[in-house]
Formats: structure tokens, sequence, C-alpha cells
């Protein structure tokens, strides 16, 4: 076998098959293939957690914690459990609706469209981002445009633009995607006429409940400085059986 490699054939024709396995390997995803691996990271069958959530202003901080229980895309409930004056409120997801429990009126609200995209709860985030109707997948064109280092991880850089007629609330987006764990670190969100509204980012990277995750979010709106909501996990847990049921209104009332 030695032998054969050193004849003059076999070196070239082993150099031929190194520079072809080299190439492959040096070969990234595509901006789509990795959009897809990263979107599906935390999906699971179901998913558990416990949230911490800032709401930081100039002049005050509000802080709140959060239970959240998901079952694939569809179904979702947010229970806040503090402070006191909030505890108890309930928003609930069934597809593309959203109903809020707000216990101290003792009333159930289903969210009209014209209120998706007000203030969730007085943070940066939306009632819109509760529902999250559209797919990075497959309402949006991907392209990498470069490579760029943040926080010391090497990322893929992709622009993302929606399609005509894809039901998104963004005009553009840019985000920069971890190349190893496939975490997005970085996204800047951009209205219809260009400008800049929020930048996403994430960090502290761990383990928690079995996978990689950001364990701490950032969304900062460039229009109000000193403005910011932070998000960080508490606790995680996926895969654990939650029937339908649970994402009743039902539920919604009595869940602790």
């Amino acid at each position: 076998m030695i032998l054969h490699l050193l004849s003059k054939g076999g070196i070239w024709a082993t150099l031929g098959l190194f520079l072809v396995l080299t190439a492959f390997q040096d070969q990234s995803p595509d901006a789509r293939q990795i959009i897809e691996r990263s979107d599906g990271l935390l999906r699971g069958e179901t998913s558990q957690a416990e949230i911490k959530m800032a709401i930081i202003r100039p002049d005050w901080t509000r802080e709140m914690t959060l239970k959240t229980w998901s079952k694939g895309k569809d179904l979702g409930l947010v229970l806040i459990t503090s402070p006191a004056r909030d505890k108890g409120t309930a928003f609930l997801k069934r597809e593309k609706e959203v109903w809020n429990w707000q216990p101290r009126i003792d009333r159930v609200i289903k969210l009209p469209p014209s209120m998706m995209m007000q203030s969730w709860m007085g943070s940066d985030f939306t009632n819109d981002d509760l529902v999250k109707e559209s797919s990075m997948v497959e309402d949006y064109t991907h392209r990498l445009i470069g490579d760029s280092i943040i926080d010391g991880r090497k990322c893929w850089k992709i622009e993302m633009i929606p399609l005509e007629d894809a039901p998104v609330v963004w005009g553009k987006i840019i985000t920069w995607i971890d190349r190893e764990t496939y975490i997005q670190i970085r996204s800047e969100l951009f209205d219809e006429d260009g400008f800049l509204v929020y930048t996403m980012m994430a960090s502290d990277i761990r383990e928690m409940g079995g996978k990689t995750i950001a364990n701490h979010l950032e969304m900062i709106p460039e229009d109000n400085p000193g403005h910011k909501t932070v998000l960080k996990n508490l606790s995680f847990v996926f895969d654990e059986p939650i029937e339908d049921n649970f994402f009743s209104v039902q539920n919604m009332k009595r869940v602790r």
C-alpha cells in the first residue's frame, strides 16, 4: 500500500483526494441552512422556562419574573410571577391568536391585530413577539454578507430580506450567528424605510436543560438612549410532556 502511494500516479491521486476533501471541509453551509439550524436550536416538542426580565430606563428599572410554557410553534403560555401587582397576569397563544388574563379586574382580553405592535408590559418587546407569526426560514431570503468576530466568537453575518407577501414586521434583519454554536449573537432590526429600530444582543452562552443557549439577551431601541430590556434565563426544561389542553383560556386563569 505504501509503495503504491509513493508511485507517481499514487502521489498525485492521493494529493488530489486530499485537496478535494479539504475544500469540502472548508465549505460553509449556505445562509438559509445556517438560519434554519439557528432557528431550530431551542425547538423541541415542548419547553418550560423561568425568566427574569429587567426593563431599564434612564431614571428607573423595573423587574419581573416569568414562567413560560410552549409546545411546538402554535401553543404558548406566559405567566407573570412577580412583582406582586402583576402576579397572576397571563398571556396565552394559540396559533396566531393571543389572550390576556388580568386577575386584578377578573377579565380575559383577546388582543386584536391593532394591539400587536404595542409594548408588552412596558418592555422593549411587543405583543407580536409573543405570536412570532413570521418564520425566519420561510418568510425571508438569506444572504451571507461577511464574517465578524463578536465577543471573541467567529460569526457569519447574514442579511435577511422579507419576501413580498410575507407576514413580517421588519423591512430587513442583519444577524450575526456564532459558527460554533449557531446562536444568534447579535441581530439588527430595520423598518421598511431602512432605519435601524432595535438591536438584540445575546451573551453568557452555556448549557441549560441539555441544550446550549444564550443565557442573557438584551433588546435595545435605537431612538431611545438609555432604554433597554434584559432577559436572563433562570431555568429551562425541554421535551417534558405537556397536554394540549394546558394551553386553554380556562387554565390560563388558574396556572401557577
